[in-house]
């Protein structure tokens, strides 16, 4: 199958690429045997499409319309995989390939041009809460997903090797790695988390009003989760003059809504705008680099 990859997704794939990485060259290949295998009909790509992978709008043999998604194997396919079969449609897009291991999804097709960021802020903060609410069950017995420490601790090493090279993000990564050791710290109830959620992760549905898209697993901390979601539409927040009074209401109301503690809320959202900003830096991304870590100052 002949055709160009979204230029967001080539984009996103050449900041973080290993050497030697040629999934883009095989992409080709690789959707010519996932819709052979399932029997599918392709009817377009989903331009602009995502920044992890690639997503094209297809008909089964039956005719219902479904989302054929392919993810480089750094991404985690299967993890994905995993957690969707878990959910089994409760908050998040049904899986629909459950048997299959080619490193492809097939997923229930969503409204994937209407996200809960089209709604009014308030009512978006509400909606996108509620659907996180509902992934948050006790992980599969057995589970093999990434842990909130091991994943933090890996991006802990990245952000103290990038405060190395700047001297200016230091106090910003020493305060947002402390926070780290503190909230590690103390024991909670692990739960199965979406771990990259944000308002544009929920999607419109015809099953249910609004369900999420995208997840990169992970188990532990719900405050870890919930995080993500503090900053979003991060730009309007630093536009505004009153964007750190905002946000600190913003911690509190989500906190409170969706009974997580505020001030392990208010870390974790410091530790995930900081490795963001950091690493936002370090792949030449100046402007977010500089929105995420002003946000941060303000925690």
């Amino acid at each position: 199958m002949a055709f160009e990859p979204p230029r967001r997704l080539v984009t996103a794939l050449g900041e973080t690429a290993q050497d030697g990485d040629d999934w883009l060259e095989r992409l080709p290949e690789a959707v010519e045997r996932a819709v052979a295998a399932r029997e599918l009909t392709v009817e377009r790509m989903h331009v602009p499409g995502g920044r992890s992978g690639l997503v094209l709008m297809v008909l089964r043999a039956d005719g219902t319309p479904a989302v054929l998604k392919l993810v480089p194997p750094r991404s985690r396919p299967e993890s994905e995989r995993a957690a969707l079969a878990h959910w089994n449609g409760l908050g998040a897009a049904r899986l629909l390939d459950p048997e299959c291991s080619d490193g492809a999804l097939l997923l229930e097709r969503l409204h994937r041009d209407v996200s809960v960021r089209s709604l009014p802020e308030a009512k978006a903060l509400l909606e996108a809460a509620g659907t996180l609410r509902r992934l948050w069950a006790p992980p599969p017995a057995g589970h093999r997903f990434e842990t909130v420490a091991e994943r933090t601790g890996r991006q802990a090493e990245a952000m103290r090797g990038s405060a190395d090279a700047d001297a200016e993000v230091v106090p910003l990564v020493d305060a947002a790695l402390a926070a780290r050791e503190e909230l590690l710290a103390v024991e909670v109830a692990p739960r199965l988390l979406h771990g990259t959620f944000r308002q544009s992760k929920v999607l419109a549905g015809d099953r249910v009003p609004w369900l999420a898209v995208g997840p990169d697993p992970v188990v532990g901390d719900p405050a870890f989760d919930l995080a993500r979601l503090v900053r979003d539409r991060v730009e309007d927040l630093i536009a505004s003059p009153s964007g750190a009074a905002v946000t600190r209401r913003r911690v509190k109301k989500l906190a409170e809504s969706l009974e997580v503690d505020q001030e392990r809320l208010r870390g974790w959202t410091l530790f995930r705008a900081v490795e963001s900003g950091v690493r936002a830096l370090r792949v030449g991304r100046g402007q977010d680099a500089e929105l995420l870590l002003e946000f941060a100052g303000w925690l």
